[in-house]
């Protein structure tokens, strides 16, 4: 085996554990949701606990990212793929950090009853989830077209998280005493919307493995 073989089978290694920390997040954000969906404290516990592994996967793909660069001098159309690996795999670990955040309000809400029924709230889970899986797949690809239509979908994830805002202050008028758990759902919607965002990060990311440009992409000011 040629050394730019050795590379080329390290690098697809190091995209295919960058997958793998993806599918990690992706199931962290359903299953957030939906234990909140359930009132399952245990299973927040546990979603607590597993957010350890996604950010030792994290670690362990910069490690060997940047030892694939020490070792093998990689050419310019290499580092951009490494870059972009590395800056994904960070915005993947955040999002799990938003899908934690979300155990840890079940288990602050605890034995309350939810202010109101979660029905806008699944929604944006999925429509997150689904953004992120299509964007990984965009820079396995590398479908520039693809990663520049995914952030315009954002504007869906917005409108939900409008919805729920006000639907919530709806709630506060009429009873004040709900407040904090008005509160608690808010921050909830937040943290989906804010993964969404994420995932226009990553799509940024694919068009630059690509075309070695930096863009800012969201719907409103691409046109798309």
């Amino acid at each position: 085996m040629t050394i730019r073989e050795t590379f080329e089978r390290e690098l697809q290694r190091l995209q295919d554990e960058m997958l793998v920390l993806g599918s990690m997040v992706g199931k962290a954000i359903t299953d957030a949701v939906d234990v909140l969906k359930r009132r399952d404290m245990e299973g927040s516990r546990q979603l607590i606990a597993q957010d350890r592994l996604i950010n030792e996967k994290r670690f362990r793909i910069e490690e060997e990212a940047l030892v694939l660069i020490a070792t093998q001098q990689p050419m310019a159309g290499d580092l951009r793929v490494i870059a972009a690996v590395l800056d994904i795999a960070h915005e993947l670990e955040r999002i799990g950090d938003y899908a934690k955040g979300i155990a840890k309000i079940n288990l602050m809400i605890g034995d309350q009853p939810l202010v109101k029924p979660l029905v806008d709230v699944p929604r944006m889970a999925d429509k997150s989830r689904s953004m992120l899986e299509r964007a990984l797949d965009a820079f396995v690809r590398r479908d520039v077209e693809l990663a520049r239509a995914i952030p315009a979908e954002d504007d869906e994830v917005d409108v939900l998280y409008d919805q729920i805002y006000r639907e919530l202050i709806t709630y506060i008028l009429a009873d004040p005493g709900c407040i904090e758990g008005a509160n608690y759902l808010l921050w909830v919607a937040h943290n989906l919307e804010r993964a969404a965002d994420r995932v226009t990060n990553i799509c940024e990311r694919v068009v630059f493995t690509v075309t070695g440009e930096m863009l800012e992409l969201d719907g409103k000011s691409s046109g798309l």
